[in-house]
């Protein structure tokens, strides 16, 4: 088969069908999302399993989320850290925060999530760290310090997902103008350079395109 766009999420498709299956509660809070007209940009649902897993794997108990949208992801999480667990999500846009709270307490996990609604770098300095997992999925521009609050707010171990780090490629160019792949690259060179950090990243096809995202542990 071509290498294609189309090809990719007909792939997405059928390892979503196999791997992750129908999902009544997620299904209803994509549906909200898009009544509410919030933009079609939370992670593909084999990627809210792999952030699922990873919270599993690692054992994570208390999670952070750095960007709600319509609380898909954020379902993932809770479910994962399960009833002793805590999420704490962060939304800078009042009305996604409100989809998403329906969302999650619909879906069941609203008494483990935590939403504070207003701009990641003046929730950030707020919050009380012991973070187990951190994931970053907002505005491409703020990543660094987006990052340095996770390593600040986690511990050794603590493991940190940063998403949508492929940008069609364009992480490659630095004489880039967009400041999303401007910060992307920053965030990536910050991973690669700060000794706080063991990182790698892996490019991905699908439903989202050509992306990809950075997985990191706090040493």
């Amino acid at each position: 088969m071509e290498s294609t766009p189309a090809a990719w999420s007909e792939a997405d498709a059928f390892l979503s069908d196999l791997l992750v299956g129908p999902d009544a509660d997620l299904e209803s809070a994509l549906s909200a999302q898009r009544e509410a007209g919030l933009p079609e940009i939370e992670v593909a649902p084999v990627a809210g399993k792999l952030l699922n897993l990873l919270v599993r794997i690692s054992g994570a108990r208390r999670v952070l989320e750095v960007g709600t949208l319509g609380g898909y992801s954020t379902i993932w999480l809770a479910r994962a850290v399960g009833p002793g667990g805590r999420v704490v999500t962060i939304e800078a846009e009042s009305d996604n925060a409100a989809v998403a709270r329906a969302s999650i307490d619909a879906a069941g996990v609203g008494d483990r999530v935590d939403i504070r609604v207003g701009r990641g770098v003046d929730v950030l300095p707020t919050l009380v760290g012991g973070f187990d997992l951190v994931f970053i999925d907002a505005d491409k521009e703020s990543n660094t310090i987006y990052l340095d609050w996770a390593a600040k707010l986690g511990h050794p171990g603590t493991v940190v997902v940063l998403d949508n780090i492929g940008r069609e490629g364009e992480i490659v160019r630095d004489d880039s103008t967009d400041p999303k792949v401007v910060g992307t690259r920053e965030g990536l060179r910050m991973l690669g350079e700060d000794p706080r950090f063991d990182a790698t990243a892996l490019q991905t096809v699908g439903v989202k395109g050509w992306d990809g995202f950075a997985i990191a542990v706090v040493v």
